[in-house]
C-alpha cells in the first residue's frame, strides 16, 4: 500500500487517535473529566455536584473501583475526585496524577458536599453532564458519544462552546468507513514501521506492566493467576492469562495506565496482550510483533465500528477476534487465515452480554480470547464456519456487519433491560 494513499494515511490516523492512554475504567474517568473541565469553568472547588448520566455510562460505573479513591466506586466517587484532584487538560488521563492532598481530603469532600446523580432522558447511548455550583456560580459540561466529547460549557447562564452533537469529535476525524479486512492486511504488512512503532512501543510498555501488575497482585476475582494454576503454563492458557490479569487490576483500581482500543481498557488489553504473549512463545522479531499488533487493533477498531461505543454486546467479542487475527499474523497467516480466523471468532463468542464494568470482564476476556484462539487453529486445521451457520456469512464484511446490527440493533432492547435490572428497576421480573 502506498504510503502516499488515502487509506494508508487514514489508517495511522485512526491508531494515533484510538491507541491513546487512560487509567481507570473509561466510562468513569469520562465523569471525572466532565467533573474537572467544570470545576475549571467554575473557577473555584464547588460545594454541590450534579451529575446526570445515560444508562450504559451508569451501567459501566456502577462497579468498578476508581484509581485513587482508596477503593470507592460509584458516580459520586467519579465526580469527587475529577471535581477535587482532577488536571481538566489530561483528558482520560485526569486522575492519573492525583495530587497526595486531595486523596487525603477525597472522604471530607465526599461528606461535605453535596451530590447528586440522574438518569439521562437524551437518546444517546453515551452522555454525561455534570453540574457544580459554588454560591450563586455555577457550570455545565456536557459529554456526548464519545468520552472525552465535550458539546457544551457553560458558565451562569452563559454559552461558552456548543457544537452540534455529531458522531465523530471533530470535523477533522479519519474516515472510518475506509476500514476492511483486505486492506488493514495490506497496510499491516506493508506500512512503514516508522509510522506506527512509537504509538505500538507505548501499548506494549503499559498493557505489559499492568499484566504483570494483575498476575503479581491480589484484584477482583484474580482470573489470570487462576488460569494459570489451574490449567497449567501451555501458550493458549499464558494468553488468556494475561489478558485477563490486566483486566483484574484494571477493574479493581491499579493505578497504571493502559492504551485502549475503541474507547475501552478492556479491549485494549484484549486486542494486545495475547499478541505480545504468542510473539515471545513463537520467537517472533520486533517487526513480526509490530505488525501483527498494527493488524489486530485495526481489525478490532473494525468489528466494533459498527457496534457503537457502549452497547449490550461484550466488546471483548471483537477484541478476540482481533487478537486471533493477530496470532495468525504471527503465524505467517495470509488474507484468507486472517478472515476465517475472524469470522470463527466472531461466531463462538457472539453472544456475550455486556453487564457493566467489573471483575468477571476479566473472565469474559478469557473466553473471547479463547474463542480467538480456536478461531485460528479451526481454520489452521481445515475447520471453519459456512454462510448460513448462525450469524456466519459468506465473506468475512458481511459476517462482520451482521454481528454489528446484532450489537447496535438486535440488542437494543436487551441493555435497556440489562440497565433496568442493574440500577433496581426490575419491579415485575420472573420470581420463579
Amino acid at each position: 500500500m502506498e504510503r502516499s494513499s488515502p487509506v494508508y494515511q487514514t489508517y495511522v490516523k485512526i491508531l494515533e487517535r484510538e491507541l491513546v492512554p487512560a487509567m481507570g475504567c473509561t466510562e468513569p474517568i469520562a465523569i471525572a473529566y466532565c467533573a474537572a473541565v467544570a470545576r475549571s469553568v467554575l473557577g473555584e472547588l464547588p460545594d454541590r455536584i450534579h451529575v446526570v448520566a445515560s444508562g450504559n455510562i451508569i451501567k459501566n460505573v456502577k462497579s468498578v473501583v476508581v484509581p485513587n479513591t482508596g477503593g470507592r466506586r460509584g458516580m459520586e466517587t467519579a465526580a469527587a475526585i475529577g471535581a477535587l484532584g482532577g488536571d481538566e487538560t489530561a483528558g482520560l488521563e485526569v486522575i492519573a496524577h492525583v495530587p497526595q492532598k486531595a486523596k487525603d481530603r477525597l472522604e471530607r469532600y465526599l461528606q461535605e458536599t453535596e451530590i447528586t446523580v440522574g438518569a439521562a432522558q437524551a437518546d444517546h447511548v453515551l452522555d454525561i453532564e455534570v453540574t457544580v455550583s459554588k454560591g450563586n456560580s455555577r457550570a455545565v459540561v456536557r459529554a456526548v458519544n464519545e468520552h472525552t466529547n465535550l458539546v457544551y460549557i457553560e458558565k451562569n447562564g452563559q454559552v461558552l462552546e456548543e457544537r452540534p452533537i455529531e458522531k465523530r469529535e471533530d470535523p477533522d476525524a479519519p474516515d472510518y468507513t475506509l476500514l476492511n479486512v483486505a486492506d488493514i492486511c495490506e497496510f499491516a504488512r506493508t506500512c512503514e514501521l516508522s509510522d506506527v512503532s512509537a504509538i505500538l512501543d507505548r501499548q506494549i510498555a503499559c498493557n505489559t506492566a499492568v499484566a504483570e501488575e494483575g498476575l503479581r497482585g491480589d484484584y477482583g476475582a484474580n482470573v489470570g493467576s487462576t488460569l494459570l494454576k489451574a490449567y497449567g503454563t501451555d501458550i493458549k492458557i499464558r494468553a488468556k492469562a494475561r489478558a485477563a490479569a490486566g483486566s483484574d487490576a484494571r477493574m479493581s483500581g491499579c493505578e497504571l495506565p493502559v492504551v485502549i482500543n475503541s474507547g475501552s481498557g478492556n479491549q485494549g488489553l484484549t486486542v494486545s496482550l495475547p499478541v505480545i504473549e504468542y510473539a515471545r512463545e513463537l520467537g517472533s522479531s520486533q517487526e513480526e510483533l509490530y505488525r501483527a499488533l498494527t493488524l489486530s487493533n485495526l481489525i478490532t477498531l473494525h468489528a466494533k465500528e459498527g457496534i457503537g461505543r457502549l452497547s449490550a454486546y461484550c466488546g471483548a467479542v471483537s477484541a478476540g477476534a482481533g487478537a486471533g487475527a493477530g496470532i495468525a499474523c504471527l503465524h505467517g497467516g495470509d488474507y484468507d487465515e486472517i478472515a476465517h480466523t475472524i469470522v470463527n471468532a466472531l461466531a463462538i463468542t457472539s453472544g456475550i452480554v455486556c453487564d457493566g464494568a467489573k471483575a468477571s470482564c476479566a473472565a469474559k476476556i478469557a473466553a473471547a480470547v479463547d474463542a480467538g484462539i480456536l478461531g485460528f487453529e479451526m481454520y489452521r486445521n481445515g475447520q471453519q464456519f459456512y454462510g448460513g451457520d448462525g450469524l456466519v456469512l459468506k465473506g468475512v464484511e458481511n459476517t462482520i456487519r451482521n454481528i454489528s446490527r446484532l450489537g447496535r440493533v438486535g440488542m437494543r432492547e436487551t441493555d435497556r433491560e440489562i440497565i433496568r435490572m442493574m440500577v433496581g428497576e426490575d419491579k415485575h421480573g420472573d420470581t420463579e
